[in-house]
């Protein structure tokens, strides 16, 4: 059949074409002829909104972003280790930043964007969004686009990306997330309970459930693939490992009555009914033929399985066969049980225990996001985590958390504005205490979990300046300790920045025994013997890709 709406479409552009051919010699009516054009050329299926300008765009018109750190609230309780950061300032600008330092670099981000709720959860050019604006979704929309582009540039070949979402936005950033990351990236959807429900709420049903999307680039599956399953050896079976399997079935035994029988255990007489909601997985002729195979194990068998039903073993050579590339790994579930991620209320008590009040409101559970995080990162404990909604920080506590766990390295990136003064009253202090094992008052909360952390402020140099390409590097030293998760200590880091510095280096060497790398500025030309001095140790050299657009930008670099 015709398409109608592409048939209308081409009678207006020929339409236009006549015109154009009129006034080919007005280029006002040209310019505006042209722009109808492209509308009616735009795109005709999908999330379309109406792009809006946000405050901080218009800033990075005549201001170049920059960070500054805030010395006085780095800490160092992880000697020898390296940094996480904790970038305070508009998202966006940090985000800009990041691009510069970790493109294709980030293995994980989550984030927990504002859900648009009409609640004035939702600021937009400093003025809180309600539910009278009636360009609040393109706002919404615009809002997260800018960012999720950056955010799509950051993830490694085998990065993942969670979001946290309810419905308000969730068929939205859906949409959106299918045309930043692709509709082949699309992992899950996944439901997280956040509450039991209530009572008082319209037409009597209540949103207990909020939405987790999940997109990953093309290696993430090669990466990542669930959790280890747990093998064990017995006596009995020597040199034949084996698992365990649950017999029941998600099924009803109208649906299978075949499996609709009593098991009894040969040697107790113990027996084990059939749950009236689920049956048994096999029929009861196979699991006479399982029996004689010496595949069933009853509760009791093996102390250490703690089974209160019957349950089917399964050799670990037939597991081989069956999973190939995958052995040994299970599957994560979409499934999250409230008693181990949590829900909303285990967020609150997690915040009242470190700040002793309810400081921050419906934060996520620490629970949540080390389950997300684990299932993304069982390959990799080294992974880098990225959260640009840090809020009160619940990702940095998850990461740190998780590493004690499984003895892993991972580190994590946070963005936060300081509105209401969030991140100096409730990010930072949280992430401190969770890592020296004190309360901001000096009393107790645990031993602690050592780890090191910077702390970078957004700020701008103004294009306008004097000497842009001076005031600019003034900040390369935390674009070098942000690239490298290291500290510019002049001791086991030194950064190199002038001709100057480089002699006045080499004539001092044997004061800097304990070096483990040196960053040096590519306008440094180094001498011959510089070159072998310094090669003994690890050099990076600067990249020229901090800032060198902005500096073409305004004539600065070539």
């Amino acid at each position: 059949m015709a398409n109608l709406s592409q048939m209308k479409r081409e009678r207006m552009l020929a339409f236009l074409d006549m015109i154009r051919e009129e006034h080919k010699d007005d280029d006002e009516v040209l310019i505006a002829l042209g722009e109808i054009e492209n509308e009616l050329c735009s795109k005709k299926y999908g999330l379309i909104w109406e792009k809006h300008e946000e405050l901080v765009d218009v800033q990075m018109q005549d201001n170049i972003p920059v960070f500054t750190e805030v010395t006085d609230r780095e800490i160092c309780a992880d000697a020898g280790g390296n940094y996480n950061f904790l970038l305070e300032g508009d998202n966006l600008h940090s985000l800009r930043l990041l691009e510069k330092t970790h493109r294709g670099k980030i293995d994980v981000i989550y984030i927990d964007p504002p859900y648009n709720t009409k609640n004035k959860d939702f600021v937009y050019d400093d003025v809180f969004v309600d539910g009278t604006d009636g360009y609040r979704h393109s706002k919404w929309i615009s809002f997260m686009a800018e960012r999720l582009d950056i955010a799509a540039k950051l993830l490694s070949d085998s990065g993942c990306i969670f979001i946290s979402i309810d419905d308000n936005e969730q068929a939205a950033l859906k949409m959106l997330c299918d045309e930043i990351f692709g509709e082949d990236k699309f992992v899950a959807h996944i439901p997280w309970r956040k509450r039991t429900a209530k009572s008082d709420v319209p037409f009597g049903i209540s949103q207990d459930c909020e939405s987790i999307l999940c997109y990953a680039n093309s290696a993430f599956m090669a990466a990542v693939k669930g959790k280890e399953r747990k093998y064990f050896e017995t006596d009995d079976f020597p040199g034949r490992a084996w698992r365990y399997h649950d017999l029941t079935k998600q099924t009803t035994i109208e649906e299978r009555p075949n499996s609709n029988f009593t098991i009894v255990n040969p040697k107790t007489g113990d027996e084990y009914p059939v749950n009236p909601l689920r049956s048994w997985a096999i029929t009861h002729e196979t699991f006479e033929f399982y029996y004689k195979e010496n595949r069933i194990i009853f509760p009791g068998d093996y102390d250490f399985l703690n089974i209160s039903k019957p349950v089917l073993r399964y050799w670990k050579d037939d597991d081989m066969k069956k999973a190939g590339a995958d052995f040994g790994l299970v599957a994560a579930s979409t499934y999250l049980p409230s008693e181990i991620v949590g829900m909303t209320q285990d967020g609150t008590k997690e915040i009242t225990a470190l700040f002793g009040s309810k400081k921050f409101s419906f934060p996520k559970p620490v629970g949540l996001i080390k389950y997300l995080i684990e299932i993304a990162t069982v390959r990799n404990p080294t992974a880098l985590i990225l959260d640009f909604f840090a809020g009160s920080g619940t990702t940095a506590q998850a990461v740190l958390e998780l590493n004690q766990a499984d003895e892993g390295n991972r580190k994590f990136i946070l963005c936060t504005n300081n509105e209401n003064r969030i991140c100096e009253d409730i990010t930072y202090p949280r992430i401190k205490t969770v890592i020296i094992g004190k309360r901001m008052d000096g009393s107790v909360y645990s031993d602690g979990i050592p780890a090191n952390l910077k702390y970078y402020r957004t700020d701008f140099v103004s294009k306008d300046s004097d000497d842009v390409s001076a005031e600019l590097l003034e900040h390369i030293t935390e674009m070098v300790q942000l690239e490298h998760g290291i500290k510019i200590d002049n001791k086991e880091y030194l950064i190199v920045l002038s001709d100057d510095e480089a002699d006045e280096l080499e004539q001092n060497w044997n004061e800097y025994p304990d070096i483990k790398a040196l960053y040096i500025s590519k306008e440094v030309l180094l001498t011959t013997s510089q070159n072998t001095l310094f090669g003994s140790v690890p050099v990076h050299i600067i990249p020229d890709y901090y800032f060198k657009f902005e500096l073409r930008e305004i004539g600065e670099a070539w």
